[in-house]
């Protein structure tokens, strides 16, 4: 009878706990001590010792004052210190905000300020950003600065802002301190900042509870083995590095940093440390499959490869294939804390030629085990589009890994969750087995390389050009970066412009990732209402006419 099975409620801590990425290091200190976690150069960590400096992270932030709640802003690349700020900041209280070191230096004293960052953790290499982006704030937050002495600064970086570094913040922190663990797995874990349609960057929080089965069903959905060799090409600052400083340490996996990408740079640490696992951008196996010979080395076994974004080109896949590669196709937003979307491959599609198989990974797939439910639905209507691999719809989702929301912004939170799925603001077909593919994009966003780009962001830039009399920003195919930005531009009666100026003015004006690198001048179509008609210029770029 259903009364007795309701006199076993749940007791807490004991047979009901707190999910939370934490418990990841917990246990990768008792279960792989002496196994390296980190490698950097010359400087080597086994998990023992990360679990060490991220309980002296968080009880050094402790000692700073940072509490429940309190935002810790990270400006680092892919170093040990971004690695352990995942565990020691979460143990803290603290929430982490891994920003874009690309980004210049008005958005980020936005996200700064926006975020209410009570201490900022930098690495000396970004100080002349970051000095400028200081420099704007009405009450500039407590300043630490990472000394990396493997890696030369910069022309005019390099120096230090805050009165303390990050090696004084550890010696102010005690190893022996606890776990800090949240008081509730919805608590906030990370905070992230994601181009948006209104042109400022809006604030995705993360909970505990999503990223630790997040990393769950990637370890299930990716197959990842115990002691995986991980290299971080995926920048940290994007959705926390895919999740996966947490995915690899539920398999005691080893992390190989590196601040600089290339080819070269990647095909040394396969070589040198027998990676298995990285995760990249299509540019970067567009880069990889693109180098001399002489840099290229294929290793003696399969090396799992992760992509997200506009799918490879048919020869980039053949190329890596080649190069002893196996690509997997995912598709996910910052608000869903990256992938929850795989082609999860079926091996009758062995049989398939090289561009036949490039077709099925162009189709992003079926959800990962730790979603509930991915579907395609009218916009209309809100039913779901018939599995016919013609008929677009808006892609909802739900699952655990869902962000809690954006950070102070409750009418754009609830425009997301409408109707009890979120929104993704993307457009895709069903095929007949069910795999969706993405199409197009309801949102006005560009990924390029990796980056998001809000059109809207550059055309509120160019608007500010003293020659330009209307704007409009869309996506153009490129073979090395996915898509860029293709500018629009219809000058004042009486001027002219070349494409150089134009722009040269965003550069100036902008990280210099999001500018335009094709610039076109016409007279924009315009409905009755002045509105301009964007879905007009898409079709001159599909079709070619620019």
């Amino acid at each position: 009878m259903q009364q007795h099975y309701d006199t076993l409620p749940p007791i807490a801590g004991l047979n009901h706990v707190v999910l939370s990425p934490i418990s990841i290091l917990a246990r990768a200190s008792d279960a792989y001590p002496d196994h390296d976690a980190i490698i950097y150069g010359h400087r080597r960590y086994t998990w023992m010792e990360v679990a060490a400096r991220a309980k002296r992270l968080a009880s050094g932030l402790n000692a700073l004052g940072i509490s429940r709640g309190d935002t810790v802003a990270m400006i680092a690349g892919n170093t040990p210190e971004l690695l352990e700020a995942h565990y020691g900041v979460p143990m803290s209280g603290g929430v982490l905000n891994a920003i874009n070191v690309r980004l210049d230096p008005d958005t980020i004293a936005y996200i700064l300020e926006h975020g209410d960052c009570r201490v900022l953790i930098t690495d000396t290499a970004y100080s002349t950003v970051v000095r400028q982006a200081l420099a704007s704030m009405e009450t500039p937050p407590e300043v630490v600065d990472i000394v990396d002495e493997q890696f030369p600064s910069p022309e005019g970086g390099g120096d230090r802002l805050g009165r303390i570094t990050y090696d004084d913040l550890l010696g102010m922190g005690n190893s022996d301190s606890g776990w800090g663990y949240p008081e509730s797995e919805w608590d906030a874990l990370t905070l992230n900042y994601t181009s948006g349609t209104s042109g400022r960057p809006k604030g995705v929080v993360y909970h505990h509870r999503g990223s630790y089965l997040m990393s769950m069903g990637t370890v299930a959905a990716w197959r990842v083995p115990k002691h995986p060799v991980y290299l971080y090409t995926v920048p940290l600052f994007h959705c926390n590095g895919w999740g996966h400083i947490w995915t690899m340490g539920i398999m005691g996996g080893t992390f190989i940093c590196n601040r600089v990408i290339s080819a070269e740079v990647i095909f040394n640490a396969v070589r040198d440390h027998r990676v298995t696992h990285f995760g990249a951008a299509p540019i970067i196996l567009s880069m990889l499959s693109a180098a001399p010979p002489e840099q290229q080395f294929r290793p003696d076994y399969t090396l799992e490869v992760m992509t997200a974004g506009a799918p490879p080109p048919s020869k980039v896949l053949e190329r890596t294939a080649a190069l002893g590669m196996n690509v997997t196709h995912v598709y996910g937003l910052t608000e869903t804390y990256g992938h929850v979307v795989f082609c999860d491959w079926n091996p009758d599609w062995d049989r398939l030629a090289v561009e036949d198989q490039a077709e099925i990974k162009a189709r992003q797939g079926i959800r990962f085990p730790m979603m509930e439910s991915v579907r395609v639905i009218d916009t209309g209507s809100g039913r779901e589009v018939p599995a016919d691999g013609a008929t677009m719809g808006e892609v909802v989702i739900r699952g655990n890994p869902i962000m809690k929301g954006y950070y102070k912004n409750p009418q754009a939170t609830d425009e997301a969750f409408k109707d009890g799925w979120f929104h993704s603001g993307d457009l895709a077909v069903v095929h007949a087995d069910g795999y969706i593919e993405v199409k197009d994009r309801l949102k006005d966003i560009i990924i390029s390389g990796g980056e998001n780009i809000s059109s809207i962001e550059v055309e509120s830039v160019l608007y500010r050009h003293p020659k330009v009399s209307a704007a409009a920003v869309v996506a153009m195919p490129d073979e090395k970066w996915g898509e860029t930005p293709c500018a629009f531009v219809e000058l004042k009666p009486g001027t002219e412009a070349d494409a150089d100026e134009i722009i040269g003015f965003c550069r100036e004006h902008m990280a210099g990732f999001k500018r335009p690198r094709h610039v076109v001048f016409m007279e924009l179509p315009k409905t009755s209402t002045g509105k301009i008609q964007k879905f007009t210029l898409r079709e001159l770029v599909r079709d070619g006419n620019v």
